[in-house]
């Protein structure tokens, strides 16, 4: 009895101490579930209002670069060349010597030319001199008619054979001054095809080749129904300005002109043909380069515009998280056009007004998702100036 007494007075004794612990338990169970009740706050996003502006739609074509002037430059007189007067591949001036043929056989000719002349002119003051007495002695019928004839006779073909002396030194002087080939364009010069101490042969040995490099022309050709659009933007007075880049450059872009656009489509192709200007001052586009080139061929007077990175992919559809008043979330289906540098044309799917998110679609797990949104522009900063932007060939 006493140890049971005993025992009872124990578990008395303790019954404070778990009335403490039991409370001090049940706060904290109670903490922690505040704690887990506690919502985290709606996620940051960038939104931007989409853009309305005027686009203008370009095709890209492929295209080659080419030289406006090229020359093979070919000897008009035969003989072995004395000097190559170039460096390979430099730029050479029109008029520039290249290549210089042995000129002494040239220069003899031209003397004896010179020589023949002298004497059909000493031959024709001779003629001259009997033909002005023979008129004198008929007056004074001291001679016969017939020798009179045969003294003008002769004075004629004096003059004639001065005449024929003429054109010979002509043709000899020109002989040697062919003997030094320059070329008649402006450009780079190519390799020497024939060098010191071979002989060129006249109007066949190719000697080198001069290609014009400032400006170049690129040619290229725009199916027929491209070519009809482009047709009608440039025949309302629109600049005729086109956009080319270069193989081998990554994104680089040069600002051409069109100058010819053909007369006729290529019946094997259906395409037609057409040329840009292309300033080149320092030389560096090289002929035979493969173009991409950029051509205007419609123009939308109030697009819709998105920053590319707003346009999500779910297999074959595409869409963008729309922001509503109240900062929840829906996503909409859109339709998209081409592509305007960093924004792509919505054709259907958005409206004036509509905020778009741009940044933080990662963050985004549902509809009517709360968000906290941050207004921000839809163009990059350095893109936002200019109004007119022009469409490349792109989405679907």
């Amino acid at each position: 009895m006493e140890c049971l007494t005993a025992r009872k007075y124990n578990v008395s004794a303790l019954m404070p101490g778990l009335a403490i612990a039991l409370v001090v338990l049940l706060t904290g169970c109670e903490a922690q579930s505040d704690e887990t009740m506690t919502m985290p706050p709606p996620p940051e996003v960038d939104v931007a209002e989409v853009l309305m502006e005027p686009v203008t739609i370009s095709e890209s074509f492929t295209g080659r670069v080419a030289s406006p002037e090229t020359v093979e430059l070919r000897p008009r007189v035969s003989g072995y060349i004395t000097e190559v007067a170039f460096e390979e591949g430099e730029m050479v001036q029109a008029g520039d010597l290249l290549f210089q043929i042995d000129p002494r056989p040239y220069k003899a000719r031209e003397q004896a030319a010179r020589a023949e002349l002298a004497l059909a002119n000493s031959q024709l003051e001779l003629a001259r001199s009997e033909a002005g007495r023979a008129k004198t002695l008929l007056e004074n019928r001291a001679i016969s008619r017939e020798e009179y004839d045969q003294r003008n006779a002769a004075l004629m073909g004096a003059r004639a054979r001065v005449q024929a002396a003429q054109a010979t030194l002509d043709s000899a002087e020109l002989d040697l001054k062919y003997t030094g080939v320059t070329t008649p364009v402006s450009g780079r010069a190519g390799r020497a095809l024939i060098t010191r101490g071979n002989l060129a042969n006249a109007d066949q040995s190719l000697l080198t080749t001069v290609v014009s490099v400032d400006p170049v022309h690129v040619y290229f050709e725009a199916d027929e129904t491209s070519a009809f659009s482009s047709q009608q933007l440039l025949t309302n007075g629109r600049p005729r300005d086109v956009r080319i880049s270069l193989g081998g450059e990554d994104g680089r872009q040069y600002k051409g002109q069109l100058d010819f656009v053909d007369n006729h489509l290529n019946p094997g192709t259906g395409t037609l043909q057409y040329r840009a200007v292309l300033n080149n001052p320092d030389g560096l586009i090289k002929p035979g380069q493969f173009a991409r080139v950029e051509m205007p061929v419609a123009e939308l007077d109030r697009a819709v515009l998105v920053s590319r990175k707003a346009v999500m992919t779910d297999q074959d559809r595409r869409f963008v998280y729309v922001v509503n008043e109240q900062s929840r979330v829906a996503p909409r289906q859109v339709t998209t056009g081409r592509q305007v540098d960093d924004l792509q044309i919505i054709r259907e799917g958005l409206n004036h007004g509509d905020m778009v998110i741009i940044n933080g679609v990662q963050k985004v797990f549902g509809a009517g998702m709360q968000v906290e949104p941050n207004l921000i522009g839809m163009k990059e900063p350095d893109k936002a100036e200019g109004v007119v932007a022009v469409a490349q060939e792109g989405g679907q």
